[in-house]
C-alpha cells in the first residue's frame, strides 16, 4: 500500500507539473500573439459616421464613436482602405499610400484616430491594397510612357495576339476583360478587377521595395497591423494562356491565386517589414484550403498570422457567385469543423460570418423576419465566437443590421453589382426576373448601407444627404435603440466578447463536432485541460428535439438567447446556448 501511495503521489506530481508547464506555455504563447485573443471590428469608413455633413463617413466620424466601440468590448479597429484614392471601387484603387482621402479628411485625423484610439486600449488595423493600385497613381501615369523608362517594368503590361485582341481571354473579377488596350503605350495592361486597377509586377524587386518602404512608414506611425487585400494574387506566372471557359471568360486562376513566388514574397516583406513590429496581420486569400493556409500562416512559416478563407460564403450556379441559394447546414459545417480541424495547432483561423465584400450575416445565414432577426442574429454570433480562431464582427452585425430591400439597378452603387446586372441581364442572357433574387442576395452594396445610429432623419449618421441610402429598417434597428435594450443583439455581443476574455478554453480549447448530418442543429465542444464547453445553435425555424449529453448535465450555462435554454429536451426556433463544465 505505501509503495502504491507513493507511486500515486509521484505521478500526481508529474501531471501537476506537466499542467504547470501547460499553463505556462500558454501564457507566454498569449503574450507574443495577442491577436490571438483580440476580438476584430470592421470599419467600411464611408458608411460609418459622417462628421461634416457631406454625407460621406470620416475619420472625425470614427472618433467620435471610439466609445461605442469600446462599450462592445473589441480589441482591434480593421478600417478599409483611407488612402487617397479616385474611388472606382471605393478606396481599393489607391493613387496615393502616403495621404488620406480627401473625403474622409485629413492625414492628422489620422494621427488623432490613432492617438485617441490608443489611449482607450483599441488597436487600428490598415487595409493593405498592393496586388494593383489605381491607374492614377505616380506609379501607372509614368508606366504607361513607354518600356524604357525606370517605372515602365512596375505593372504587366503585353502585346496583344496576332489580330490585336487582348492577350488572352481571361475574364475581370468586376466583369469584362481581364486586360486594357492603352493607347498611349500600345500594349495591354493586365487587370483582374476594374480596368482603373491595373495589377502590380511583384516578379520587379523594385516594387516590392517600393511596398515594403511604404509599410515601414505606416508601422513607424504607430498602427498595429494590416489586413492584406487579395494578398494571394501578387504572384502570377510568366505564361498566361487562355484560361478554362467559366461563365462569359476564360478563368485566370490557375495562373495569377497563389502563385509560383506568392510565399517567397511575404516571406521577404516579413524580413522587411512584418518581422520588425508587434503587429496583427490577416490576408485575403481567396480559394485557398487548409493545407494552403498553413503555409501562408503557419506557426514556423514566417509569413502571416492568419487569412481568410471563404469556402463557407462561396456558394456558386449557373451564374457564379449570383446565387440565391442557402449552403446547406450540413455542408456549412462539414467546411468550418474542417478549417477548426485542419488549422489546429498548426495556424491560426479568422471566424467572420460577414464583411464589407458580403451580404448581411443574418439575412444570408440566419432570418431577417421581425419575428426571429433577433433570436438568429444572437444564435450565428454564438455559433462563431465560441470556435477557435479570432472573431471579425462588420459594422452594423452587432445591431442585427440586414440586407437592403432593392427595387431596381438603379439603386446599385457597387461596381461588380453594376457590371453584373449589364452582363447578364442587359445583354439577354437572363432575364431581370430570374437575375434578380439572385444579385440583390448577395450584392456587396448590402454590407454597404450607412451605420444606423439612430431612429432620426439618415439614422443619424449624416445630417446631409448620404451617399447611398440609408436601410429604411433603420427606425426600428439602430445602435440607441439597442443601448437601451438590456436584452439586445448589442449587449449579447458583449457578453461574448467578456466570456471569450474570462474562459481560455474559448480561445485555445480542442474542437469536436457533434450531430454531423443534423440539417437543423449545429453543435460542437470544446476542450482545454480540465474545461468542457457544448455550443448548441438551431437554425431551424421550427422547435427541435435535442437530447443533452450526459457529461454535460448540471454544468453551467455561460450564455443563450431564450431563458430556459434547453427545456424538456427541444430546442426553440433559432435557440442557441453555451454550457461549461
Amino acid at each position: 500500500m505505501e509503495i502504491e501511495r507513493e507511486l500515486y503521489q509521484a505521478l500526481t506530481e508529474i501531471l501537476m507539473r506537466a499542467k504547470d508547464k501547460f499553463i505556462e506555455r500558454k501564457s507566454e504563447e498569449m503574450k507574443t500573439s495577442w491577436w490571438k485573443e483580440a476580438v476584430v471590428y470592421q470599419i467600411y469608413p464611408r458608411s460609418f459616421m459622417d462628421s461634416n455633413g457631406d454625407g460621406i463617413g470620416d475619420l472625425q466620424g470614427i472618433i467620435s464613436r471610439l466609445d461605442y466601440l469600446k462599450k462592445l468590448g473589441i480589441d482591434v479597429i480593421w478600417m478599409s482602405p483611407v488612402y487617397q484614392s479616385p474611388n472606382d471601387d471605393n478606396g481599393y484603387d489607391i493613387s496615393d499610400y502616403r495621404a488620406i482621402m480627401e473625403e474622409f479628411g485629413t492625414m492628422e485625423d489620422f494621427d488623432e484616430l490613432l492617438d485617441r484610439a490608443h489611449e482607450k486600449g483599441l488597436k487600428i488595423v490598415m487595409d493593405l491594397v498592393v496586388n494593383h493600385t489605381s491607374d492614377e497613381h505616380r506609379w501607372f501615369v509614368e508606366s504607361r510612357k513607354g518600356k524604357g523608362n525606370s517605372y515602365g517594368d512596375y505593372y504587366i503590361w503585353r502585346d496583344g495576339k496576332e489580330d490585336g485582341s487582348a492577350p488572352n481571354n481571361w475574364g475581370a473579377c468586376f466583369g469584362g476583360s481581364a486586360w486594357k488596350f492603352d493607347e498611349e503605350r500600345g500594349q495591354y495592361y493586365l487587370h483582374l478587377f476594374s480596368e482603373k486597377q491595373p495589377d502590380l509586377n511583384w516578379d520587379n524587386p523594385a516594387v516590392r521595395r517600393e511596398v515594403f518602404d511604404m509599410m515601414n512608414w505606416w508601422c513607424r506611425k504607430g498602427i498595429d497591423g494590416f489586413r492584406m487585400d487579395v494578398i494571394s494574387m501578387i504572384s502570377k506566372t510568366k505564361d498566361m494562356p487562355d484560361g478554362k471557359l467559366k461563365g462569359l471568360y476564360g478563368d485566370y486562376s490557375p495562373y495569377c491565386v497563389h502563385g509560383p513566388k506568392v510565399h517567397e514574397y511575404l516571406q521577404e516583406m516579413n524580413r522587411e517589414v512584418l518581422s520588425k513590429y508587434d503587429l496583427m496581420t490577416v490576408g485575403e486569400t481567396a480559394g485557398v484550403t487548409p493545407s494552403q493556409a498553413c503555409l501562408y500562416a503557419g506557426n514556423d512559416t514566417h509569413e502571416l498570422n492568419m487569412v481568410f478563407q471563404f469556402e463557407h460564403v462561396d456558394v456558386h450556379g449557373k451564374y457564379g457567385k449570383w446565387n440565391s441559394v442557402r449552403m446547406p447546414l450540413t455542408k456549412l459545417k462539414e467546411i468550418l469543423s474542417r478549417w477548426q480541424r485542419e488549422l489546429a495547432g498548426k495556424a491560426w483561423n479568422s471566424l467572420f460570418w460577414d464583411n464589407h465584400d458580403q451580404p448581411r450575416a443574418v439575412s444570408r445565414f440566419g432570418n431577417d423576419d421581425p419575428k426571429w432577426r433577433v433570436l438568429s442574429a444572437k444564435m450565428l454570433a454564438t455559433c462563431l465566437h465560441m470556435m477557435q480562431g479570432t472573431p471579425y464582427i462588420y459594422q452594423g452585425e452587432e445591431l442585427g443590421m440586414t440586407n437592403y430591400p432593392f427595387h431596381g439597378p438603379e439603386d446599385f452603387h457597387d461596381i461588380e453589382s453594376i457590371h453584373a446586372y449589364e452582363e447578364w441581364c442587359r445583354s439577354g442572357i437572363v432575364s431581370h426576373e430570374e437575375f434578380w433574387p439572385c444579385i440583390t442576395k448577395v450584392s456587396r452594396d448590402n454590407a454597404r448601407t450607412p451605420m444606423q445610429w439612430d431612429d432620426s432623419e439618415q439614422a443619424g449618421f449624416t445630417k446631409g444627404t448620404p451617399w447611398m441610402p440609408v436601410n429604411p429598417n433603420y427606425r426600428e434597428i439602430n445602435a440607441q435603440a439597442a443601448l437601451k435594450d438590456p436584452d439586445s443583439v448589442f449587449y449579447y455581443y458583449q457578453k461574448l466578447i467578456s466570456l471569450r476574455k474570462r474562459y481560455p478554453v474559448i480561445v485555445h480549447g480542442e474542437y469536436k463536432l457533434l450531430l454531423a448530418d443534423s440539417e437543423e442543429l449545429f453543435v460542437y465542444e470544446r476542450a482545454l485541460g480540465n474545461k468542457k464547453l457544448l455550443v448548441v445553435c438551431s437554425f431551424a425555424d421550427k422547435e427541435t428535439r435535442f437530447e443533452m449529453p450526459e457529461d454535460f448535465a448540471g454544468g453551467e450555462c455561460l450564455i443563450s438567447n431564450y431563458p430556459e435554454p434547453g427545456k424538456d429536451g427541444k430546442l426553440q426556433p433559432y435557440e442557441a446556448f453555451v454550457i461549461l463544465m
